[in-house]
């Protein structure tokens, strides 16, 4: 098992799960800075608005991971703070940093659509680094599988992957290689795209689609009653794309443009 802790400054532990975190959103933050000055957009709205929108995607994404667990929180609510333990929920994050975007954005009079679609690419890439965090502390995987099942990946996945005596499904990597392949297409099509907002909304059907089927393998899906609610949430967004798309399009048809 990897140690979770990278090092210790005296008591401070420096966790490899906030390394990653971090990367992640630097990562992305200097994607949206380059695609920002390519489509004559200050890259200045571009840093304060992270400066908003990380925060809240933050908060978001512990506070629906929390309620939906709150019986794991309740006699020791103060363990709700601590998300260096893992428990972000990407959905959540997803609420609360669109609702802080939108704000600035309206506020700045600046075109929703069109930041979205910067923005769109950096987030599936953080995405797809940010689940190894999950990796790192042996969360987020599937059911059991065998010994020979396993050895189709490297020893070093196999090994973090071995969790009390068995193997488990390596569902943090299936959905890291397929948000890198959501990016990867979204950055090809970013000059194709036929209307602003196209990027952002094909970011979220393709992305929950991969996430419908990744999340019928996990074991730690968060639950209303019997049904995922990761699921249903990916099935709503992937309905919310598809109708944005045909929407779209269909402006973009009659030369009018979306704002």
């Amino acid at each position: 098992m990897i140690d979770p802790v990278a090092f210790q400054i005296g008591p401070l532990q420096i966790r490899w799960y906030g390394i990653i975190m971090a990367t992640a959103f630097l990562t992305g933050i200097y994607l949206a800075l380059r695609r920002a000055e390519q489509n004559r957009v200050d890259p200045n709205h571009i840093l304060n608005m992270v400066t908003l929108i990380i925060p809240a995607a933050i908060i978001g994404a512990r506070a629906y991971y929390v309620f939906f667990e709150w019986p794991s929180y309740q006699h020791n609510p103060w363990e709700a703070l601590a998300i260096w333990h893992g428990g972000l929920a990407i959905h959540g994050g997803l609420l609360g940093g669109t609702l802080a975007g939108i704000w600035y954005a309206r506020r700045h009079k600046l075109s929703v659509p069109l930041l979205a679609d910067i923005l769109a690419p950096s987030i599936i890439l953080g995405q797809a680094i940010g689940r190894w965090g999950n990796f790192i502390n042996q969360e987020a995987h599937g059911g059991p599988v065998s010994p020979e099942f396993m050895a189709h990946f490297p020893e070093f996945i196999r090994r973090q992957m071995f969790i009390e005596g068995q193997y488990y499904h390596p569902t943090f990597l299936y959905e890291s290689l397929w948000n890198l392949a959501v990016f990867t297409f979204l950055t090809w099509y970013w000059p194709r795209k036929r209307f602003t907002g196209e990027v952002a909304l094909l970011y979220l059907g393709l992305y929950s689609a991969g996430r419908f089927f990744i999340e019928g393998l996990r074991t730690d899906s968060l639950m209303l009653g019997p049904v995922r609610v990761a699921q249903l949430v990916s099935l709503l967004l992937i309905i919310l794309a598809l109708a944005g798309i045909w929407y779209g399009r269909n402006k973009a048809g009659t030369g009018k443009s979306l704002r």
